[in-house]
């Protein structure tokens, strides 16, 4: 069995969730690869997951948001150590800027080739919402980030860059996109029959999410619409102000295990994020056939053409999102047909039959160089 090494800033531990590597692990184990991964976390450990999949937990010191960033002195060096001892096929460092993305320079020092995969480049074309850290993250991105990108042999973007950027940066020639997509098979409508409308977010209250816009946007309409129920699906801290202020008229569930479940009965989504990446939320509403609303920032405009698989308005526009919602209220047939065409979208061109055929090939062609 060939192997990847998968670098990762996290895996699944409490607030630390890195949905897109567990995805892409999943998928690349369906193509055949066994997966070892190493991540930080609250502690060191191993866990063998499978035959297939082991991860490796290295203990970080986490800074909260607004950074959401970990320090885990030495990581480096235990990546350059494993990478030794098992002797990958292939070495996947995912995500720009992250801690565990510096372990790109000391590999290729090493002698190692390396793909680095991200969805976003934080400091660059994806922001923190407060003015200190984006200056920090600006600073970070355009000297060791970009140090990162220089040395990855190949760079996989989950959604399109700008060219010019890519220029700028000096890696166009090596960039290449394939999404992370997702298997749309667990997700769909409910049968049962249902009264009202429900609205929902999936994902963290950080602040970059935009949950407050949501919230206020969405929240007022309930006094003209009685059967409409606003609900929040994902971790928060204990005795956020959010989950504070709106507690009356909004369910905040916490993490849940059961997504599909939840959007199964979702007629409208929102994700109101200030930057994004390529949202696997967004995809598992799209997939589950629900109206989806949108800022219009990073991969949520690759994912959703505005008007015809969903809605954008510009992050930020409180009344701009709440005027799509009071829309999707009052035509039930429009909503209906987002959520046909979204579920379109994705099979078409998001669902891991038709990325697993890029990745397929993509490796292939890797490989075949070395």
């Amino acid at each position: 069995m060939r192997t990847i090494l998968l670098i990762s800033p996290y895996w699944k531990e409490e607030h630390r969730w890195m949905v897109s590597s567990v995805k892409l692990a999943e998928l690349w184990q369906r193509l055949g690869y066994g997966v070892i991964a190493v991540c930080m976390g609250s502690e060191s450990k191993v866990e063998k997951m499978s035959d297939s999949l082991t991860v490796h937990y290295r203990k970080d010191f986490f800074l909260k948001d607004p950074w959401n960033y970990g320090i885990a002195p030495g990581f480096s060096g235990y990546v350059r150590r494993l990478a030794k001892e098992e002797n990958p096929d292939l070495i996947i460092v995912n995500k720009l800027l992250f801690w565990s993305s510096i372990s790109t320079i000391l590999l290729r020092l090493s002698g190692r080739k390396v793909i680095l995969t991200t969805d976003a480049f934080v400091g660059i074309t994806w922001w923190p919402r407060n003015r200190f850290p984006q200056l920090c993250s600006a600073i970070y991105a355009w000297t060791l980030g970009w140090l990162i990108l220089l040395f990855a042999n190949h760079i996989i973007t989950f959604h399109p860059q700008p060219q010019r950027l890519l220029r700028v940066l000096g890696i166009s020639k090596k960039t290449h996109v394939i999404p992370t997509g997702i298997d749309p098979k667990p997700y769909g409508r409910s049968r049962a029959s249902r009264t009202g409308v429900t609205i929902t977010y999936v994902g963290r209250l950080e602040s970059v999410k935009g949950v407050d816009d949501y919230l206020a946007a969405v929240v007022p309409l309930k006094k003209e619409h009685e059967n409409l129920t606003v609900q929040v699906v994902g971790w928060y801290k204990e005795d956020h102000p959010l989950v504070e202020q709106y507690r009356k008229d909004v369910i905040f569930t916490g993490r849940s295990d059961d997504v599909a479940g939840v959007l199964s009965t979702t007629d409208i989504f929102v994700l109101p994020s200030y930057s994004e990446g390529l949202s696997n939320a967004l995809m598992e509403a799209m997939s589950s056939g629900c109206a989806c609303i949108a800022s219009d920032v990073g991969g949520n405009r690759f994912l959703v053409q505005n008007g015809v698989s969903g809605f954008l308005f510009s992050p930020g526009d409180i009344e701009a999102l709440r005027s799509h919602v009071r829309r999707l209220l009052g035509d039930p047939a429009k909503a209906k047909t987002l959520g046909v065409q979204a579920r379109e979208r994705i099979d078409s061109y998001f669902s891991w039959d038709a990325v697993s055929r890029q990745y397929e090939q993509f490796f292939d062609d890797f490989l075949a160089l070395l």
